[in-house]
């Protein structure tokens, strides 16, 4: 009995290695194991054995071809080309793959929601600069950067609900232009920061900023990472934001942003960081008079965001979180 034949009528599909094509392939993998076998570092070991296994994994798997690899060192190439003291491609690179946000989560566990839970972490971003200028509570961190005023205030305590105090509270964010200091000539060393500054928590364990109403703007699109979002049709856009680095004694380190309601790149940020939690009313005011004495001509912004910090994990003997 005749039947019609359902197999596709294109290219032929790729095949499985044969079993001796696979052995040849698994001793090459197993020899490179056996290369980190001989670490007496057992986090070392760990690490580097599951990273081997992975990453030739992900070769057979796809069946890489030598033209493919080469065009992936060349890629990373590129990106080592392009970083400099104030761009960092590779962590570019590492936000649009999601792997800073995965990170991010696995060593920030959540504490549950609702009241006490700690504030969700975030990513870090390329722009942060060591040595930001101190910044008195009720001071003014945009130092000259574009933007309308806005006031950020709110609290630091801990899950238990309890202030603390002397918190520092690093802030950085771009200009209504979608710029921060060191994409600007000139900008980012010290005397000419704009938009970013520190502050400390009271003793109430409050603070309170001036600074400038965030704007989105694309991440930097001109390098490695820009063709490779291009080539995936995805946007380089991040949603209007500002960044938060907090940290105490004996609390764990909180890097995370605070988003502006009704952004229109709240469901595709470049780099997957927007969480619900963090995403902030930013309310129109009137001219006229504003917190500390200030009198403001045209419109200005307020926000409220309360943060809540977790105990820092204790340590085993060897320095590592304990399981």
């Amino acid at each position: 009995m005749n039947r019609t034949s359902h197999a596709p009528t294109g290219p032929t599909a790729p095949t499985g290695p044969t079993d001796e094509q696979a052995a040849r392939e698994r001793a090459v993998t197993d020899a490179v194991l056996a290369g980190f076998a001989t670490s007496t570092d057992a986090r070392y070991r760990e690490v580097m054995t599951s990273l081997v296994e992975h990453l030739h994994g992900f070769v057979r798997d796809v069946r890489l071809s030598e033209a493919e690899w080469a065009q992936a060192i060349a890629f990373l190439r590129g990106c080592g080309d392009i970083t400099t003291d104030t761009r960092q491609e590779f962590i570019l690179l590492s936000d649009v793959l999601g792997l800073s946000m995965l990170t991010i989560g696995v060593n920030n566990p959540a504490t549950g929601s609702g009241p006490g839970a700690a504030t969700e972490a975030t990513v870090f971003g390329p722009f942060f600069v060591e040595g930001s200028p101190e910044t008195p509570l009720g001071g003014d961190v945009s130092q000259g950067a574009k933007g309308a005023p806005c006031w950020v205030e709110g609290s630091v305590t801990d899950t238990a609900g309890r202030p603390v105090a002397g918190a520092r509270i690093e802030v950085w964010e771009a200009d209504e232009d979608g710029f921060y200091d060191v994409q600007l000539d000139g900008g980012g060393t010290e005397g000419t920061m704009t938009g970013r500054g520190h502050l400390f928590s009271d003793a109430d364990g409050s603070y309170r900023f001036w600074s400038v109403l965030p704007a989105s703007y694309p991440i930097p699109d001109d390098g490695p990472v820009g063709d490779l979002l291009a080539a995936a049709g995805r946007s380089s856009y991040r949603p209007a934001h500002i960044h938060f680095m907090v940290t105490a004694d004996g609390m764990r380190t909180l890097v995370t942003h605070v988003f502006v309601a009704g952004d229109p790149y709240l469901g595709s940020d470049a780099v997957f960081g927007v969480k619900d939690s963090l995403v902030l009313d930013f309310a129109e005011q009137p001219p006229g008079e504003a917190p500390e004495g200030r009198t403001v001509d045209g419109p200005w912004y307020r926000t409220r965001f309360d943060v809540v910090l977790a105990p820092e994990a204790p340590t085993t003997s060897t320095g590592g979180p304990t399981a």
